[in-house]
């Protein structure tokens, strides 16, 4: 089902001269008998239920702006989630060659993350970005969540979550989105959204 476009400050620029979904995309098939998460595993909507897509080859557009430096080209699956207003969702698997190399992986994507908020503003000056960092899950082999907050300067705001979480040799990312601040984000409901992301990966 397509996701609905919303008009905040991330989602334009992530549509923005960042093309890159087919390049990245991975070959058919990839990560058989890996788990996703359903739509009753997201933080709860106070008015609107989740809806969740299909598990689909490749990589979820809107995680190019902060992460298209570091995709590999892994076996990669993602799947898409939405509700009825502003609120979506995404969940991306990548499967490595071995544990080191998730490890590795996992690391360069917290610290893209981490560093996303200086590219989002070099792309655009009217926009302000603020990134913080919600801490460490102790699941399988580990995950961290962050937080990231946008504002253009026409007063269009953005809050995310995201997390990077591995199990042996596979990563995954989860990203929650919606308009709002830092005090619309479900952070304790989207760390256990994060620990069953990482627990279903196996």
């Amino acid at each position: 089902m397509p996701m609905p476009i919303r008009a905040g400050a991330l989602t334009l620029l992530a549509l923005t001269g960042l093309t890159l979904a087919s390049v990245l995309a991975a070959p058919a098939g990839a990560t058989a008998g890996t788990g996703f998460l359903s739509a009753a595993d997201l933080p709860p909507h106070p008015s609107s239920s989740w809806t969740a897509g299909e598990v689909t080859d490749g990589v979820p557009e809107e995680l190019l702006l902060c992460l298209a430096d570091t995709l590999p080209g892994y076996d990669s699956r993602y799947r898409a989630f939405h509700t009825e207003l502003d609120t979506s969702a995404r969940q991306l698997t990548i499967v490595t060659g071995s544990p080191a190399k998730a490890k590795a992986l996992a690391t360069r994507l917290d610290a893209e993350i981490r560093s996303c908020p200086t590219r989002i503003e070099q792309r655009d000056p009217e926009t302000e970005a603020v990134h913080k960092d919600y801490g460490t899950l102790p699941v399988e082999d580990g995950a961290r969540v962050h937080g990231l907050h946008t504002e253009t300067s026409w007063g269009a705001t953005d809050i995310h979550l995201l997390s990077v979480g591995r199990d042996g040799r596979t990563v995954t990312v989860v990203e929650w989105s919606q308009l709002g601040d830092f005090d619309d984000a479900p952070v304790t409901a989207f760390r256990k959204t994060t620990t069953t992301a990482v627990a279903k990966l196996y």
